[in-house]
């Protein structure tokens, strides 16, 4: 479980990623006469961090083909939603809270690219520890919505604040197949 919730911590880490590559990538353009080659070292210099980002990028895209794989196994039998609450803001306070702030970042300082990477991994470890892999923006630009909500579960069972990922608009007392993402935390989509 904790590999998926790492994955989903990548994914969350798109749009930081993008923009860190529009902020650093340094590629010389010349159209016109009396253009000429700038050489090797120039063009490694103002490339690394975008390729890092890039790089990530691409173990983001493939950690999300994993999540909607994953979530397009068996599901287990349908519960049915007592009650229903929109968290979609918790996306927004993942984007105002970690990603924003970390684009202001110094990306020419060695210093600071380290600073960057120890908060990236300190923000991951915390980000996984506490559960909170579902606030993920990248998902919201993705169509997915969060829904906090109590559900009747097989033999009566009612579980509550459970947190629902899905691509659907879910209300009370709809049913709901699912998959278990973690212990309180479900992918799931309304039963038709």
């Amino acid at each position: 479980m904790s590999r998926r919730k790492a994955g989903l911590y990548v994914i969350s880490l798109w749009l930081l990623f993008l923009l860190v590559i529009i902020i650093t990538a340094k590629i010389p353009m010349c159209w016109g006469e009396g253009c000429e080659f700038i050489g090797v070292s120039n063009f490694h210099s103002g490339i690394i961090v975008p390729i890092i980002c890039f790089v990530c990028l691409v173990w983001g895209g493939y950690e999300f083909k994993k999540f909607e794989f994953d979530i397009k196994g068996s599901p287990d039998l349908p519960f049915r939603l007592i009650k229903v609450e929109s968290i979609n803001y918790e996306h927004l306070t993942f984007l105002a809270t970690y990603i924003i702030p970390l684009v202001t970042f110094n990306f020419e300082s060695t210093r600071y690219l380290i600073v960057l990477a120890l908060l990236l991994i300190f923000m991951g470890i915390i980000y996984i520890k506490t559960d909170l892999f579902y606030a993920n923006p990248s998902l919201a630009l993705l169509g997915f919505h969060i829904y906090r909500a109590d559900g009747e579960f097989k033999t009566n069972e009612v579980r509550n604040n459970i947190i629902i990922i899905t691509r659907c608009k879910l209300k009370a007392p709809e049913r709901v197949s699912y998959i278990k993402l973690d212990d309180r935390i479900y992918y799931g989509a309304k039963v038709k």
